[in-house]
């Protein structure tokens, strides 16, 4: 046997004992844990993937503020909308009983913010009242549907804003994706194939100062590694709907990995949701550290 050959096939057999370690350490944090927990690992570089769960169709929650944005910034790139232009908020667009960080600065409304403050507000602070803004300005989440899937973007589906979602619990589970197509859609973005060079930019910018999710994907990693989006649910009785977080990791060798990590249906704690997406985001951090 050539040496050449013999060392691909001493690589190809380190890649695999490696990835079973991976296999075996994500399964000893999910053990007995009454969830369903979708995962889904792709390295950028080297096409590495890492799948669990990982086209079960599993509720978004604010992940999809993601998409929202990515589609917001289609029409900016299109020169429909500019990132400069003033949006009148009123105080009737700022819900009560609804996480909005923009109602809490700004509690009687009647204030012009830019469409780039917009977009960092319902993308980094999660802001609820931002991001229905933000569909209002489009045409609602059929623009963002269409929008999608002509990226070829699959398993993906929105119907609902978040005004809607907050009336049941059965809305969330319409808007959906699986976390296979989350990963996908990463890959492509950072690749530039859904915005243009500088949208891409503004948009991976911003999800790298995100505020939320302190203790989920990015609580183990270095600072400022990982530009992310979650989503959480809270609490329906003892039942969360999901705990969601997702985005792109960037190596200490400047490679690169899409990691989405959903936790739906479950009975945990708030604690132990989270971190489960934790100790997940530290495995996958360390495999790819070997």
């Amino acid at each position: 046997m050539k040496k050449t050959a013999l060392l691909f096939l001493l690589i190809s057999a380190f890649t695999f004992a490696q990835k079973s370690v991976l296999a075996q350490k994500v399964d000893s944090i999910i053990k007995d844990k009454k969830a369903t927990v979708g995962i889904s690992v792709l390295g950028f570089e080297d096409g590495f993937k890492y799948n669990k769960n990982a086209e079960t169709k599993l509720p978004m929650l604010s992940v999809f503020k993601f998409h929202i944005a990515a589609t917001v910034l289609d029409l900016v790139d299109k020169g429909k909308l500019s990132l400069d232009q003033k949006i009148l908020i009123k105080k009737s667009d700022l819900l009560e009983n609804t996480w909005s960080p923009i109602r809490e600065k700004y509690p009687n409304g009647n204030v012009e913010l830019s469409l780039s403050e917009i977009i960092n507000y319902t993308v980094a602070w999660s802001d609820n009242n931002g991001c229905d803004i933000l569909l209002r300005s489009i045409g609602g989440p059929q623009v963002v549907q269409k929008f999608m899937d002509s990226k070829g973007v699959k398993d993906f589906q929105i119907k609902h804003n978040e005004e809607q979602m907050h009336k049941g619990a059965k809305y969330l589970y319409e808007n959906y994706t699986t976390t296979n197509s989350l990963s996908q859609l990463y890959k492509k973005f950072y690749d530039g194939k859904i915005l243009s060079k500088k949208s891409t930019k503004f948009l991976y910018d911003i999800m790298l100062n995100t505020s939320t999710g302190g203790n989920k994907l990015k609580e183990q990693l270095p600072k400022q590694s990982i530009a992310h989006k979650t989503g959480s649910s809270g609490k329906d009785g003892d039942l969360t709907i999901a705990e969601n977080d997702s985005g792109i990791v960037t190596l200490p060798n400047g490679k690169h990995y899409a990691i989405v990590v959903f936790i739906s249906n479950s009975t945990e704690t708030d604690e132990v949701n989270c971190k489960m997406i934790s100790n997940i985001s530290k495995a996958v951090w360390d495999y790819f550290n070997k």
